[in-house]
């Protein structure tokens, strides 16, 4: 039996295992997702992760500071939480904060990761896999902005987003480490 932690984990492990199938997979993830723990899949492939409270510290500021951005900027968008992103029996992917720009859709136009553990290359894959067109991830107090080539299926890193152009992604990646909301929000607004 799993049992749910009485606390968020201070830090983050992850595991990756091969050879399953897309119903183990979804057995897998049924079981596992409820207890907080992340689970993502590419082509037999599943990644575990369970997910620290600096993990979600930085995830709710980084949603929050970027949600505000785009309200000021009013740039009409569908905000999605923790959404499983799925192409059956091909991958899976839970962002932390997805969103979709004009209207919703089964595949969000942006990705946003926090990644603390884990590796961003297998991360991508599994992204090309589901043509999710623009991915980012927060690594270290950075954002780094991939773009995907709808020809290649193959991401390219680039210093903005196609989409929030404007946006200054340092100043957001900075701003989502403060520990009080407040802090995080005065931060982000002292933006030139």
């Amino acid at each position: 039996m799993v049992q749910s932690p009485n606390k968020p984990p201070t830090t983050e492990q992850y595991f990756i295992h091969s050879a399953i199938n897309w119903e183990e997979f979804k057995t897998i993830q049924n079981v596992l997702a409820p207890q907080g723990v992340r689970v993502s899949y590419l082509q037999g492939e599943v990644e575990l992760l369970t997910v620290s409270d600096l993990h979600g510290l930085i995830a709710g500021n980084l949603g929050y500071l970027l949600e505000m951005y785009m309200l000021e900027q009013l740039i009409r968008f569908v905000g999605l939480e923790d959404f499983s992103i799925e192409i059956p029996a091909t991958a899976s992917a839970q962002a932390n904060k997805a969103y979709c720009f004009e209207k919703r859709k089964s595949i969000p136009d942006l990705a946003v990761e926090v990644v603390i553990t884990g590796e961003r290359a297998t991360k991508l894959k599994r992204y090309a896999a589901l043509h999710v067109p623009e991915v980012w991830f927060w690594i270290d107090s950075e954002i780094h902005v991939y773009r995907l080539d709808e020809e290649t299926n193959e991401y390219g890193q680039t210093l903005r987003s196609g989409w929030l152009p404007d946006l200054d992604l340092q100043r957001l990646a900075i701003a989502s480490t403060q520990e009080f909301r407040a802090d995080a929000i005065q931060a982000f607004m002292q933006r030139a």
